[in-house]
């Protein structure tokens, strides 16, 4: 039997549907502390991703092009350690929003969710960044690491308001596919897989995630010893990149495939 369920195929779209609605419903009914506790490492992951990336971004002689492509694979560790490993992320978690459209949860219980997740990510990332400035990383390459989380702060911190939230909903379209691509997989080696090419394509390609940019704007910040990156812009940016994540989690995933798949199920009459 275990031989059997190595070789399975993968998930039908439909399927995943109803085990992405079936999620919903069991993180919306998770206790507190245990979705806070989650939360916490989720931010952590993402920070982690965060920073791999702007390590193997600094100071690359390959192009810009493939320099993104490397740092938007490296990035992918972020999403495959909460996958994986079993954590709870704002932006993935705004897949709940199946399940409210077919009201096996209300609407306070996704809020909840969100709220106490959202909480528990910036947390997780801003100590992310307190022992990374403690360890010294941006030291690293006689100090090209530093430079390049200033660039990347600041280079956020100057996207308009109207980019910004543009980005954040392309990205999130982006994460979301890419958590549903996960739930489709029977084995850690089918969800690694089906995390790389989507997350490798939105942070090669230049999209906004709000959590990452916990993680990454702080960390510019700490390290900006000119003035470069603006504190306002930085408030600009998390704000209109969290609305964007929103609506292209809840409206051009979890929407378009709840009207697709599970609009005519018995229980979303």
């Amino acid at each position: 039997m275990a031989e059997e369920h190595l070789f399975a195929d993968a998930y039908q779209p439909r399927q995943i549907a109803r085990r992405v609605e079936e999620m919903g419903v069991a993180k919306a009914h998770a206790d507190s502390l245990s979705v806070f506790v989650l939360a916490l490492l989720a931010g952590a992951f993402i920070s982690f991703g965060a920073l791999f990336f702007t390590v193997v971004v600094s100071d690359s002689n390959l192009g810009f092009g493939v320099t993104r492509l490397l740092g938007g694979l490296s990035f992918s560790l972020g999403l495959v350690l909460v996958v994986v490993g079993g954590a709870e992320l704002f932006t993935g978690n705004n897949l709940l929003a199946m399940a409210w459209a077919s009201k096996l949860i209300s609407a306070g219980a996704v809020l909840r969710n969100w709220w106490l997740v959202y909480l528990g990510n910036v947390l997780g990332c801003l100590g992310t960044v307190l022992l990374v400035v403690w360890a010294d990383i941006a030291s690293m390459g006689s100090g090209v690491v530093g430079e390049m989380a200033v660039q990347i702060a600041r280079s956020k911190a100057e996207l308009s308001l109207l980019e910004a939230f543009a980005r954040g909903i392309l990205s999130n379209v982006l994460v979301c596919l890419a958590v549903w691509l996960a739930m489709g997989g029977r084995s850690v080696c089918d969800k690694i897989v089906a995390i790389l090419l989507p997350i490798s394509a939105f942070v090669t390609i230049g999209f906004e995630h709000s959590i990452a940019n916990w993680f990454f704007l702080p960390y510019g910040l700490v390290l900006d010893g000119q003035g470069v990156v603006a504190l306002g812009g930085v408030g600009r940016n998390l704000v209109a990149v969290t609305l964007g994540n929103i609506v292209g989690g809840t409206l051009l995933v979890a929407g378009v495939y709840w009207l697709a798949y599970l609009r005519n199920e018995p229980h979303a009459r």
